[in-house]
């Protein structure tokens, strides 16, 4: 029994353990499931941007109608040859793509339930200019990252600035050197879309999980008012 509790709590301090090791600080995401318009964004994002390269092998393009979407908008980003039943695949092959970056893209279906938002949306603002890398870019948050930067564009390039402090410890502060397509605002609302729909793509009944909780509480809740007056008709006749 020991060695299984020392076991879970290796399981469950390790991760924080090793994000707390790197020494970044992670921006509070500010998606929220609720917000239909920014899934929408996100979604057609993800497809437009992230499919390339990277599948979501347990999401199916028809469950984009449980974030409000016609049957029409969702046909307007199948890629040629898909259906509102296919899975969302990525558009390189595996091989392809490790021959290209060294290592096959993973499947980003269950990404946001791993990482967690607040490490997605720090993740994608966190790139920066390394001329040592075969990218020409690399990540505080994930170094030596082996995909590119394929938000560099919108976001423009950052340089990595260290200070030393007394004992060793050292600060990492990224600047803007070359503005991208987007302002800083703009780009950090698209990130939000972004991780908003992976979120989403992670556990898409939440929602629908959560408006049942609200449900079966009430009717409890209900239940308990009856069953309250109930108890009182049957012993007032006893008191």
């Amino acid at each position: 029994m020991k060695a299984i509790k020392k076991l879970l709590m290796l399981v469950l301090f390790v991760p924080a353990m090793a994000i707390a090791a790197t020494g970044v600080h992670l921006d509070k995401s500010p998606s929220d499931l609720n917000d239909r318009a920014s899934l929408k964004r996100g979604a057609q994002f993800f497809v437009a941007n992230c499919m390339a390269c990277h599948s979501a092998a347990y999401m199916r393009y028809n469950r984009l109608m449980d974030i409000g979407m016609s049957e029409a908008e969702i046909k307007a980003l199948l890629p040629e040859g898909s259906k509102l039943g296919s899975t969302m695949q990525a558009m390189m092959d595996s091989e392809s793509a490790k021959a290209a970056f060294g290592a096959a893209p993973p499947d980003l279906s269950v990404t946001a339930r791993a990482r967690g938002n607040d490490w997605l949306y720090t993740y994608f603002r966190s790139f920066y200019v390394d001329t040592t890398r075969p990218s020409g870019v690399n990540n505080v948050l994930f170094p030596l990252v082996a995909m590119p930067n394929i938000l560099g564009p919108l976001q423009g390039d950052q340089e990595l600035h260290v200070e030393k402090h007394a004992g060793g410890h050292e600060v990492q502060t990224l600047k803007l050197v070359t503005p991208g397509s987007m302002s800083t605002k703009e780009f950090d609302a698209t990130v939000s879309d972004l991780v908003n729909y992976l979120d989403f793509m992670g556990e898409p009944a939440k929602l629908v999980r959560y408006q049942l909780g609200y449900i079966v509480l009430g009717f409890l809740f209900l239940l308990l008012i009856v069953s309250y007056a109930l108890k009182k008709e049957f012993w007032k006749d006893v008191h």
